[in-house]
């Protein structure tokens, strides 16, 4: 038989499983867009009100940074995983009923050594009333490479995704205890994803045929929240609406062979993909003039990504991955040792919005738990360094990740099986000027 070119939409479907692009509280979203955050497990959120990185978590509370302040910095994050073949399988078209083992290698570490994050946020006071700002940050990005041989290679091999987020923002004080701030997210999105297609016959004499797809966007959102001060209490809540991508590139099948190698080539492909609406609750609360203590709610709506469809010209196919509802809950406390030194800790719990029965080595995550400390050291009463460190324990996972290729009477299924695992560590670093 032959395979005709409207095949090529269920080919990359597979290959674009997680184009999540994604993000998730767990997953793919990058919470760590503040080194000062990071200490503290990011139990400041829209409430700390002590560093332009504020503008990010609920720009309301620039209005309590006087004058002119910078922050630059980032977060170099660490990760590992690994993958274990629990006996993953595939069909076999002349042979109905019968499945032959998938074999191949772990995979290893899919991680780069060192991951960077980086921010940029700035905030400036323009009356007694009035604040503009402007932060630059990656809030979403995931990149793995899996070694040739993968087991799972039929289900990914590789993975770039990048965005970069732009986000103007103004405040206004209401009074003296009461403020409200938004801001516009300009963000672009590029991704490239590839995995391993099977031939028809088993036999490892024959080399896999590749699957890629390679898109990129830019799209728009907004965010608003409002701040509340005592005095000694801060109270904050935000709003981060999703942001819908419509991700156009092409993708390219290589390498088929046999009756299936009339879909070896490149067509235009596009892919629409909604990211989740943030909510973030924050309270601050100073127990002694030197001591503070922290706590931070957040909910994602990530019930909205139900699945990736991608279309060709030949047609629309839908992998459906049913992602769920999250929510991340931390706490935290500072200590200013001196007038030039304070200390911080905190811990979080991060839920993945992954759903058990729709696991992917794409995205390899489970629940998360955050330990973290660090510290800021007044360079200069202009000039500050703030560190930070964290360590993120990844909870195991196992995957049992069904794809069919090819029509009838061609078809294939591959089964990956596997257990997940994981973890990462975070250093964080950036400078606070304050003019």
């Amino acid at each position: 038989m032959v395979v005709s070119r409207p095949v090529l939409a269920s080919f990359m479907l597979f290959g674009a499983a997680a184009l999540p692009i994604p993000a998730s509280a767990g997953g793919f979203y990058l919470q760590e867009q503040s080194p000062k955050e990071t200490g503290r497990a990011l139990s400041g959120g829209a409430a700390s009100a002590d560093d332009p990185s504020t503008l990010f978590f609920n720009p309301a509370a620039m209005t309590q940074l006087p004058g002119v302040q910078v922050s630059a910095g980032g977060v170099a994050l660490l990760a590992s995983a690994g993958q274990s073949n629990r006996g993953s399988n595939r069909s076999v078209p002349t042979l109905p009923g019968a499945t032959v083992p998938i074999t191949g290698n772990s995979g290893g570490n899919p991680f780069a050594s060192v991951i960077y994050v980086p921010s940029f946020y700035a905030t400036g006071q323009v009356t007694d009333r009035l604040w503009l700002g402007l932060g630059v940050n990656a809030p979403f990005g995931l990149k793995l490479d899996y070694d040739d041989g993968f087991f799972g290679r039929y289900d990914s091999l590789h993975t770039d995704l990048k965005t970069y987020h732009i986000q103007p923002s103004a405040a206004f004080r209401l009074g003296d205890r009461l403020a409200i701030g938004g801001g516009v997210d300009v963000q672009y999105v590029k991704v490239t994803l590839t995995n391993a297609l099977p031939q028809l016959s088993p036999s490892p004499a024959l080399a896999d045929g590749l699957a890629s797809v390679k898109g990129d966007d830019w799209s728009v959102g907004w965010n608003a929240g409002i701040f509340y001060t005592s005095g000694d209490t801060n109270v904050g809540l935000h709003y981060r609406s999703g942001i819908k991508h419509d991700v156009r590139g092409s993708q390219t099948i290589s390498g088929l062979l046999g009756p299936i190698a009339a879909a070896n080539g490149t067509v235009p492909a596009a892919a629409p993909v909604a990211l989740p609406d943030i909510v973030t609750v924050s309270l601050m609360h100073r127990l002694t003039p030197r001591l503070r203590a922290m706590i931070t709610a957040r909910w994602y709506n990530w019930s909205v990504f139900r699945g990736i469809s991608i279309t060709t010209p030949g047609g629309t196919s839908t992998k459906e991955l049913d992602y769920r509802d999250s929510y991340s809950v931390s706490a935290g406390g500072e200590y200013d040792v001196s007038p030039s030194l304070t200390l911080r800790a905190g811990t979080m719990f991060d839920r993945t919005p992954t759903n058990p029965q729709h696991l992917t080595t794409r995205v390899p995550d489970g629940d998360r738990s955050w330990l973290s400390a660090g510290g800021t050291f007044a360079l200069s009463p202009h000039l500050a360094l703030n560190l930070s460190y964290a360590h993120v324990f990844v909870a195991k996972a196992n995957l049992i990740r069904p794809d069919r290729y090819y029509p009838a009477p061609a078809t294939v299924t591959t089964t990956t099986l596997s257990q997940a695992s994981g973890n990462a560590d975070q250093i964080a670093a950036s400078v606070t000027a304050r003019f």
